[in-house]
This record gives structure tokens, C-alpha cells and sequence, in this order.
């Protein structure tokens, strides 16, 4: 039997992300992380901010948009331009002596998560609560 050495593995962390809209595509974004997506018009260095945000989850609980959350962003760092992998097609008609090939790399541009913030959804939840703390009061006083 193996023994314990006594160092406790580490569960897990429960990191909060975002699920966000940009270039036609939705993407699952979790801070300092790099993501490919569509060519931007940004140069390297630069922030940008992304304020189609469909879903925050800061670990504890889950805010859902209509269709987007307000005042929700997203910054992010452009780290470089870049292409993707190659894919060829390659289109044949049997028997017609028919052949086309092409090939496609799509621009790209990897970006690293600065910072997912929720903005009014701090708001939204103090209320909620203050909603609630009415409702226990009036149920005991009545």
C-alpha cells in the first residue's frame, strides 16, 4: 500500500467565464487564457473590448442576457496576427474527367483575456436581495 506523504492535492479551481459573441461565432472565455478568432482590426498590443456578452459565471453563479448582458465586457490583448491550418478541397466527378483543387488558411488573431466584468450585474443582484429581505420581513411581521 502506497503511503501518504501528506501533501494534499489541490482541487480544482472553479474560475469564473464568459460566453461572448464576436465575428458571426460564439466563444467560452476564461481570463488569462489566449484565444484564435477572426481577423480583428486591431494592432498588436492594443485592447479590445467585447460587449456582446451572452453569459457570465464568476464560479458561484450563472447571469444569463436577453439576448446580451448590460454593461457586461470583455477586454482582450491582441498578441498577434496570425493564419490557420491549411484545408484543401479537392472536388472530383467520376467519370467526367472533372477535378478541382483549392486550398484555404484563414486569417486569424490570438488574443489573451484580461478581464471579464459584469458591470450591471452587481446591480441587478443587490436589488434582487433587497427584494428578498422585504419579502422575509413582511412574512414576519404579517
Amino acid at each position: 500500500m502506497p503511503k501518504d506523504t501528506g501533501t494534499k492535492k489541490s482541487a480544482p479551481k472553479n474560475d469564473g467565464y464568459a460566453i461572448v459573441e464576436t465575428s458571426g461565432q460564439q466563444f467560452w472565455l476564461q481570463e488569462n487564457r489566449y484565444y484564435d478568432i477572426d481577423r480583428l482590426k486591431a494592432k498588436v498590443d492594443e485592447t479590445i473590448t467585447l460587449e456582446n456578452v451572452l453569459l457570465i459565471n464568476d464560479g458561484k453563479s450563472s447571469t444569463i442576457g436577453k439576448p446580451f448582458i448590460n454593461g457586461a465586457k470583455v477586454e482582450l490583448k491582441v498578441m498577434e496576427h496570425r493564419r490557420g491550418q491549411k484545408i484543401i478541397v479537392y472536388k472530383m466527378r467520376p467519370k467526367k474527367k472533372t477535378r478541382r483543387k483549392n486550398g484555404h488558411r484563414q486569417e486569424l488573431t490570438r488574443v489573451m483575456v484580461k478581464s471579464i466584468s459584469s458591470g450591471g450585474v452587481a446591480k441587478a443582484k443587490k436589488a434582487e436581495k433587497a427584494e428578498k429581505a422585504e419579502k422575509a420581513e413582511k412574512a414576519e411581521k404579517g
